[in-house]
């Protein structure tokens, strides 16, 4: 029976993950996506905020849950066989075998067939949040219609075929990108140490050609593409840059120590913001200082210790990396969405684990080199960048205190 249970709750558990949107206030749900924040009673994935994230979801919506859908039905199925079939009533004289070959070859040899199958998808997605993004940007003036491209990766990661290679055309007075079609361009050299890139059409006057080239490619795309099929079109992934900043995330009980030696090296804490000072949606996410990054450029977070193990995990990224003492970990994140993003230590470091929230804020660039110079300022350090050509009206995130 305790059998019977388990598995009545692994299926009402998939019905509810399929059917739990209905069930929740809809305003609810909308202020708390906006917020990056839980929606009480979902038991869905939070909304992915970057490409990486869209290809856990992906992974997990896709792979995963079926898998537990079918697995549970069939539970379900044998139990209620076994049930029916094999008792008392309807079978009064039992069997005295002990076992059964065929039954123990099967029960054996399923499940690992299901985890070959499962770590055909989740390798690829592993290695891709190991490894760091190192995808290189090159960009040429308007009126070219041939580019020599260098593609002097190493051996092992030198762009191969077309889903290495991503090409827009990006409008100077707007910054407004349009992604080019594999149609629109042809590739030759692919493997070689450059490649010569012949475009259909010369690039517009008033505009520039960025080619971004890379294996960095992650985000929501078609399964089959996993397996080496080129990609559909119902692709969204995209190929991400080599990091321009770097972040040093030092955990100790219970809170962090940022620093940007990017730009000084000038450091902050962030401890869990006053229950007084936020929403009550919002406490034991908010902190008294944002981590502040520019959108839609690639973020190396550097993680340690200074006491015991810590965990920086931030769900709507995909990201989580342990804090170790002694040890220096890395990982990543790429977001064009900007916002403030929450997350929590995700490791029981002490009795105040729980206290122990993480915010990002992803704002422009302008915003983002007007936040660096203020933190400048208050260091005592000079200034990084020029903010002459910047926006006086620019929102500068909240002050270090």
């Amino acid at each position: 029976m305790r059998l019977l249970s388990l598995a009545f709750m692994a299926l009402f558990s998939t019905i509810l993950t399929t059917g739990a949107a209905s069930a929740q206030d809809n305003s609810q749900s909308q202020a708390a996506v906006s917020q990056d924040v839980p929606v009480d009673g979902s038991i869905f994935l939070r909304e992915a905020a970057s490409p990486m994230a869209e290809e856990i979801d992906q992974f997990h919506n896709l792979i995963i849950l079926p898998i537990m859908v079918i697995i549970s039905v069939l539970i379900l199925a044998l139990l209620i066989w076994v049930i029916i079939r094999y008792n008392s009533k309807s079978n009064p004289v039992p069997s005295k075998f002990s076992h059964n070959t065929m039954v123990e070859v099967v029960w054996t040899l399923i499940p690992v067939l299901i985890l070959v199958f499962i770590a055909l998808f989740s390798f690829d997605l592993l290695y891709m949040e190991d490894k760091m993004p190192d995808a290189q940007t090159y960009e040429y003036e308007s009126g070219v219609t041939k580019v020599a491209v260098p593609n002097d990766f190493a051996k092992s990661r030198r762009i191969s075929n077309d889903s290495h290679l991503e090409l827009s055309i990006v409008d100077q007075a707007t910054g407004d990108e349009m992604t080019l079609g594999v149609d629109d361009f042809d590739v030759q050299g692919y493997g070689d140490e450059e490649l010569i890139i012949t475009l259909n059409e010369a690039v517009p006057a008033g505009s520039h050609l960025k080619v971004l080239g890379g294996r960095s490619r992650v985000g929501r795309r078609p399964l089959l593409h996993k397996l080496g099929m080129r990609v559909g079109e119902d692709n969204t992934s995209k190929i991400i840059p080599a990091p321009s900043i770097t972040i040093k995330a030092t955990g100790f009980q219970w809170g962090w120590t940022y620093s940007y030696p990017d730009f000084g090296d000038f450091e902050f804490d962030s401890l869990i913001a006053p229950k007084e000072t936020v929403s009550s949606e919002l406490f034991r996410l908010a902190t008294t200082n944002d981590v502040v990054v520019p959108a839609g450029e690639t973020v190396r977070i550097v993680t340690t210790g200074r006491d015991v193990i810590h965990a920086w995990a931030m769900p709507a990224f995909g990201t989580k990396i342990d804090a170790v003492p002694g040890r220096l970990n890395e990982t990543w994140f790429y977001t064009e969405n900007e916002g403030t993003y929450y997350g929590q230590c995700s490791e029981i470091c002490g009795i105040d684990h729980a206290f122990m929230p993480i915010s990002v804020k992803v704002v422009s660039r302008e915003e983002f080199e007007a936040w660096v110079n203020e933190q400048a300022d208050l260091n005592g350090l000079e200034p990084f960048f020029d903010t002459t050509d910047q926006l006086a009206a620019a929102e500068v995130p909240a002050d270090v205190n």
